[in-house]
């Protein structure tokens, strides 16, 4: 197999390699390379390396003949859809790979009923989508073309398939729940080469395994069929940078944001993110639906003229941002852009109209990871006064260290009831619904290779780096130890895996993995059953 990086590996001042560099930043470049992932890897931990042999697969006849060859051969096998895994679970050299690319079908139902369920279940809206179609594109069918949601990722190119698989948080998850908790039904070829459908009639247990169980684990998912939702009329975004000029002052301002956030925003209308950073910079970046501009705008009033009168202790670094976007057109390539730094495009030629992504997901392209921790933040940090300072307090001593992010949307703690319900049919720590937000450090840089004569990564800072993400989270974690996190947003050395991801459930998965792969064929880092085998995945050890 040609991989794309080999140039540089032989020239590494060519034009050649320059055009190569350039478009390191382009996810959809990496996404259409075979021999690529979105991340290059995570230093001391993997690096992107092209299989030995690839299927792209067009049909599900492709994958079941790549599984039985697999099988029949003893070959380590790996499946790549959208390529996002930041454990480089759909990455092996050595292998065969199963790439899903070309499986991107998208087909809309007025109402599905799963197979086998029809005296059982009524019929639905949904969205049947192939394992290789990423989110930009569902959502182009879905939403701009259809006028339905659908529960997916809030980068556009993502891929279906692991995001459904690891769970899944949307923009919008305290309303619509997460990803895996739509899935209605699934396609999917097991280790012993045979096609199975997979929903809650038909092989439930599989079914189950597949809503959070951890992608590639269970067999390679050719169809997923997901629910829709009726279109709110706006979906919208808040963004601002509030400086505190002094350190006493920035204490204030996360309890004043907590405070606010409690009353104001711990509900289905808000999601995503704020970051809390050592120069004493808080930085907001929030999106709301179901709420038109006035009303947004009118949340938001009290907290910012709080900013703008105490300016012995703040300043609005970047002024407050509200739009609200009608929500039919939130994925149109042409209204998007007329939204000042909100998208970017592909800007290969000939690359179609429709690949757009987000302007703020530009970093994540190309990215050698130092680091990257995450734990989910229980909701009784919020409901008690003295847990609420004290979480304050330790944020604080945790930005003296390394950036750190709370993401709303990926805990569903204040979320509609729908939505909590949704996740107890998961196989996603049951955690997860008293989560008001998922903790994230991370650390990382451009693109960069090992044997690239100047590009290579930087293993100092790589080792800083690490050292201050773990002395960031350690801050918080003594103030909530044990509260387990989101598989697809973690640390690769996660201590504890099992109960981190899947708590309860773990017995249930594994019993699952029994049934549909007792040898293992399918593996990867930390999955389910994967302690059975070497790091690598290529010998069994117990």
């Amino acid at each position: 197999m040609q991989f794309p990086l080999q140039a540089c590996i032989d020239a590494p001042a060519s034009a050649a390699c320059g055009q190569i560099g350039k478009e390191l930043k382009n996810p959809y470049y990496l996404g259409d390379q075979v021999g690529l992932t979105q991340s290059l890897g995570w230093v001391g931990a993997w690096t992107s390396m092209p299989s030995a042999y690839a299927v792209a697969a067009q049909s599900t006849g492709d994958v079941v003949a790549a599984v039985n060859f697999a099988s029949r051969h003893n070959l380590r096998l790996v499946i790549k859809g959208g390529g996002h895994s930041y454990h480089g679970t759909s990455n092996a050299p050595d292998s065969l790979l199963i790439w899903t690319h070309g499986m991107t079908d998208v087909t809309l139902h007025d109402g599905f009923v799963p197979s086998g369920c029809e005296r059982s279940a009524k019929p639905l809206p949904a969205v049947s989508v192939g394992a290789g179609a990423l989110w930009g594109r569902i959502y182009d069918e879905v939403t701009v073309k259809g006028g339905r949601y659908v529960q997916g990722g809030g980068c556009m190119t993502v891929g279906v398939a692991g995001f459904i698989q690891g769970g899944g948080f949307g923009s919008w998850s305290k309303a619509y729940g997460i990803g895996a908790a739509g899935l209605l039904e699934a396609e999917v070829v097991t280790a012993d080469g045979a096609t199975r459908v997979a929903n809650a009639c038909t092989n439930p247990d599989l079914f189950f395994a597949l809503k959070g169980g951890g992608g590639g684990t269970f067999g390679a998912v050719t169809r997923f069929t997901l629910q829709t939702h009726e279109l709110p009329d706006f979906f919208g975004i808040v963004s601002a940078t509030i400086k505190a000029k002094s350190d006493a002052a920035y204490r204030r301002l996360i309890s004043e944001f907590f405070a606010f956030y409690g009353k104001a925003l711990f509900n289905a209308h808000w999601g995503e993110q704020i970051a809390i950073r050592p120069d004493n910079q808080l930085v907001i970046f929030m999106a709301f639906q179901g709420l038109d501009q006035q009303h947004a705008q009118a949340v938001w009033q009290p907290f910012f003229d709080r900013m703008r009168s105490a300016h012995a202790d703040y300043v609005l670094a970047a002024e407050p941002y509200i739009v609200a976007v009608p929500a039919r057109r939130l994925w149109d390539p042409e209204y998007m852009q007329t939204l000042p730094g909100m998208v970017l495009s592909d800007d290969r030629p000939g690359a179609p109209a429709t690949n757009i992504f987000w302007a703020s997901n530009l970093d994540e392209a190309g990215r050698v990871w130092h680091a990257y921790q995450s734990m989910w933040l229980p909701a009784w940090l919020l409901r008690d006064y003295l847990k609420t300072d004290q979480l304050c307090e330790s944020l604080f001593n945790a930005s003296r260290h390394w950036d750190v992010a709370l993401h709303f949307n990926k805990g569903l703690a204040g979320a509609a009831p729908e939505a909590i319900a949704g996740a107890k049919n998961t196989a996603m720590n049951p955690k997860v619904q008293d989560a008001f937000a998922l903790l994230i450090a991370s650390a990382g840089e451009p693109p960069a290779y090992p044997g690239i004569q100047g590009h290579s990564p930087d293993l100092a800072l790589a080792q800083k780096n690490a050292a201050a993400v773990d002395a960031a989270m350690h801050e918080v974690r003594i103030l909530a130890p044990d509260t387990g996190t989101y598989l697809n947003e973690c640390d690769y050395y996660e201590q504890n895996w099992h109960e981190s991801f899947w708590g309860a459930n773990y017995p249930q998965l594994a019993a699952a993995k029994d049934r549909y792969d007792p040898e293992g064929l399918f593996f990867v880092h930390h999955g389910v059953g994967s302690e059975r085998f070497s790091p690598d995945g290529f010998t069994r050890v117990s």
